[in-house]
């Protein structure tokens, strides 16, 4: 029960919290939006079904972190570093947001293929 106690702990809850309130917000503004575009009849369904399965959708993306954080058991050692299956999720999760940031980038800077901008 000392974990009640820890400003990190604190800090940790306060930052989920506020993220969480965020993407809910984001969520619904969303689902409305493509409700908007039903027909009247069909559009509070579509925001009920949207929102459950958006709330069901989190909570299990939740309840993933927590497993993915228990994941502390060295797999294999590299260079006198355990390697766990928390840090290879990380790599590769890392790997993936470096490659499409900088696919986004050069698309950006080049334009689609096969255009020209002289």
């Amino acid at each position: 029960m000392d974990w009640l106690m820890d400003p990190q702990a604190w800090l940790g809850f306060a930052t989920l919290l506020a993220l969480e309130i965020v993407l809910g917000i984001d969520n619904v503004v969303f689902i409305s939006i493509l409700a908007a575009k039903l027909p009247q009849a069909q559009q509070a369904k579509a925001r009920l079904l949207g929102l459950g399965l958006a709330m069901v959708m989190r909570i299990i993306l939740l309840f993933s972190i927590a497993w993915v954080i228990g994941l502390t058991a060295p797999l294999f050692t590299v260079l006198g570093q355990e390697i766990s299956g928390r840090d290879i999720i990380l790599l590769i999760g890392g790997l993936f947001l470096i490659a499409k940031a900088t696919h986004e980038i050069h698309q950006k800077l080049e334009g689609a293929e096969g255009s020209s901008s002289a």
